[in-house]
């Protein structure tokens, strides 16, 4: 999801909800603690230079279970961040805090917002000449270890 995406169905909805996709749930008092412009520029293993540009903003709850983030208050701190960090309509990537800090791209369901798993991969498989595993099948015999036309094993 984008930016302009998620801001677009933030005011359509009157209650902030974020789920994991294991459905663990964000609890309620969360806050937006961090909107950031993420710049990423890096050389992958097969030695091509990649620039990645996207939003980036941090979810975080403590023990203040009185405070509920209201959509118009997020609009607003969208609306200040994409002025003070000349944010357009790049991707969005959320990051949350389980055993470690996870990162997390963003989807929409039924009005509330899941947090989508990401997963790392190789950008250069026509360099790393990466195959895939090839499937496994079962060996089986004709009761005297011989493999017949027609019975499965070859």
């Amino acid at each position: 999801m984008n930016l302009g995406e998620f801001r677009k169905e933030i005011q359509s909805i009157d209650d902030l909800q974020f789920v994991l996709e294991d459905g663990l749930v964000v609890p309620d008092h969360f806050h937006v603690t961090e909107v950031a412009a993420v710049n990423k520029s890096y050389i992958d293993c097969g030695g091509t230079y990649r620039m990645d540009k996207f939003v980036s903003f941090q979810l975080w709850f403590s023990k203040d279970t009185k405070h509920k983030l209201q959509p118009q208050k997020l609009i607003d701190i969208l609306d200040r961040s994409t002025q003070v960090l000349d944010l357009s309509n790049e991707e969005i990537e959320v990051e949350y805090q389980g055993d470690t800090i996870g990162k997390y791209a963003l989807s929409i369901e039924s009005g509330v917002f899941v947090l989508k798993n990401k997963f790392t991969n190789c950008l250069a498989e026509d360099q790393c000449l990466i195959e895939e595993p090839k499937e496994k099948i079962e060996m089986t015999s004709t009761g005297n270890n011989s493999c017949a036309p027609g019975s499965g094993c070859c």
